[in-house]
Formats: C-alpha cells, sequence, structure tokens
C-alpha cells in the first residue's frame, strides 16, 4: 500500500494539501470545524507527518528530541544538559529544543514538525493538555516532564510539588517562623506549578495550626528573579508582618532576596527564604540560599529509561513516575 500524503488527505476532505498542511503544522487560518474534519481524515486515513513510525519498526535512528520552556531558566538548563549526560550514557545524540511555553511550539514538535525522524521526544508541555497529546498525529514515542499534564496516555515524569512545598514550608515552621509569605501564585496560567506549590504551602501552615493570611500571597507573572524583588518589595510597601518567604522557585527566591538587602534586612535574621530547584546559583547566593532539591540527574535516567522502553513496549504508556526530592538547608534559613 502506497503512503498516504497530505494530497490524499485533502481530497478526502474536499481541501487542497496546502489547508491539511495548514492544519498538521498548526499555521495560516484554518475553521475550528475544518481542522476537526481533517484531523479525522488524518485519522482514518493513517497518514503521518514523518517517517519516524517506520524507522523504529526498522531500526533506531540513534537521536532524540528534548523540548523545554526556556533554556534561560537555570532550572530547564541544568535539566537539559543532565538529559545530555544520561543520553550519552547510552550513546544516544540529544536534539534540544525550546518552546516557550507556547501551544503552538509545543504542538509542532509533539507532532514532529520541524524536525528530523527521532527515536523519541522528551517534552516538558505547559500548555498543552492531555486531549491535545491524544490528538497528537505522529507515533514517535514521547516522555513528558513535569507537573502540567497529570494524567495523559503517555508515560510521565515529574516531583510531586505538593509533598515537596510542604516540606519546605514545615522546614521554615520548625526553625521557629510563623508569618510565612508565599511568593508565586498565578492566575490564569497554564501550567499547574503555582498550583500545586501553593496547595503545598496552605497544607503546611494548616498541619502547624497557622491560619492562612490571604495579604502575604503574593502573585507573580513568572518565576524570575524580577518579579520575586516585585513581589518582596509590595509585601514591605504593604507593611506585612513576616519572618519568612517560600518562594515558588529559586529565581524568585534570589530576587526576593536581593530587594530584602537593599532595603536593610538581614538574611535570615528578619526574614528566612526558602527556595525551590536547587540550582546551581543557589549555592553561591550570599547567604547561600535553602531550597527543594528535585533530582534532577533521576528524573534524566529515568525519562530516558521510559522513552527507551516505551519505543519497544507499548505497554509502558501510561506510567506515572515520581522522582525524590530533599530539603537542602542553608544559610537562608
Amino acid at each position: 500500500m502506497s503512503r498516504i500524503t497530505l494530497k490524499d488527505v485533502g481530497e478526502h476532505v474536499g481541501v487542497s494539501a496546502k489547508t491539511v498542511s495548514n492544519v498538521v503544522n498548526d499555521t495560516g487560518w484554518v475553521t475550528e470545524e475544518l481542522k476537526a474534519r481533517v484531523r479525522s481524515a488524518i485519522k482514518e486515513l493513517g497518514y503521518r507527518p514523518n517517517a519516524a513510525a517506520r524507522q523504529l519498526r526498522s531500526g533506531r535512528s540513534g537521536m532524540i528530541a528534548v523540548a523545554l520552556p526556556d533554556l534561560a531558566q537555570p532550572y530547564f538548563a541544568e535539566l537539559a544538559s543532565a538529559l545530555v549526560r544520561a543520553a550519552e550514557a547510552r550513546s544516544i545524540t540529544v536534539l534540544v529544543n525550546q518552546t516557550n511555553g507556547q501551544a503552538e511550539a509545543e504542538r509542532r514538535i509533539s507532532n514532529g514538525v520541524g524536525i528530523p525522524v527521532m527515536d523519541g521526544l522528551i517534552l516538558s508541555a505547559l500548555a498543552l493538555t492531555a486531549e491535545d497529546l491524544s490528538d497528537r498525529l505522529d507515533t514517535t514515542p514521547i516522555v513528558l516532564l513535569g507537573e502540567h499534564i497529570g494524567v495523559s496516555p503517555f508515560p510521565h515524569v515529574a516531583v510531586d510539588s505538593i509533598a515537596a512545598a510542604q516540606a519546605a514550608t514545615a522546614h521554615l515552621i520548625a526553625s521557629g517562623r510563623r508569618r510565612i509569605a508565599a511568593i508565586g501564585a498565578q492566575t490564569g496560567q497554564a501550567t499547574e506549578t503555582a498550583d500545586l506549590r501553593l496547595e503545598g504551602y496552605k497544607a503546611a501552615l494548616d498541619a502547624a495550626g497557622i491560619p492562612l493570611d490571604e495579604s502575604l500571597v503574593c502573585t507573580v507573572d513568572q518565576f524570575v528573579r524580577a518579579d520575586g524583588a516585585a513581589a518582596a518589595s509590595s509585601l514591605l510597601d504593604a507593611g506585612a508582618e513576616f519572618d519568612a518567604v517560600f518562594a515558588f522557585n529559586d529565581l524568585l527566591a534570589l530576587g526576593a532576596m536581593h530587594e530584602f538587602t537593599e532595603r536593610g534586612l538581614r538574611i535570615p535574621d528578619d526574614v528566612a527564604v526558602m527556595g525551590f530547584d536547587d540550582i546551581e546559583e543557589a549555592r553561591f547566593s550570599s547567604p547561600a540560599l535553602s531550597t527543594v532539591s528535585p533530582d534532577t540527574d533521576a528524573i534524566a535516567r529515568c525519562a530516558l529509561d521510559l522513552l527507551l522502553n516505551e519505543a519497544s513496549d507499548a505497554e509502558n504508556r501510561d506510567i506515572e513516575m515520581t522522582i525524590p526530592f530533599e530539603i537542602v538547608k542553608r544559610a537562608s534559613t
């Protein structure tokens, strides 16, 4: 049987091959109704955007793709490095991609568009839903990273953000802090990371019998230093009473520490600061930052193992792997 082409799909639906291409590549303007018809025809006819499925049947390419939201973020840069090291140990070459957390970019790479034939894809998706991934047009094996997609038809590797945030907040409570601010809440964002870490923060307060003070929960647009500094400034400007901060990632924590120091507060004497991610910069900040340390190397090894198993064993598709973490206590607390 000859391979199904864009033209074949177009003729089946009654549109041009270009329109089908626009749907596959998520480009151009196509109505939602027509997109649904084209995608239905793609599934019915068995069209594939690339030759990944045939390649896997005949032998591996020795290459995988890794797609992460933002390589300027130290956590994702360090995760990419860990994935490359884990792949090199298996004699696998890695093509690293940046999606900026945008649905269109995530959809394209999940469909194999714009990348050569790969043995598999490791994707940290911030915008795609489980339904989006169920509708992907490519059959290249895929493993998901992070908290965003909790239930999907693909293997998934993540840290328990609720448990980790609860442990981080509990560490601050154990050090004698009772007025603990949270920096990192978000509204209207696709990713669930902020919601899960906020849930863990609240659980720790509740377990310790500390009432939640909503005025100590600071919302940010992004998990970056500037937003951490701005949140710290807003707490001080509002005259809020607090003796500790749990920031939802290390960059927010570092930004807050900078602002506190600029405003004359002593860390940890006046305010203790706790982060999340254990990026390299946290070890060399002044004072060194206490943080949640996910086992990044374990994430990389687990993702690679699942990906290679997924390429040959369909029964692994719905595996959920939770990676351990530890609370690293440094001078900031």
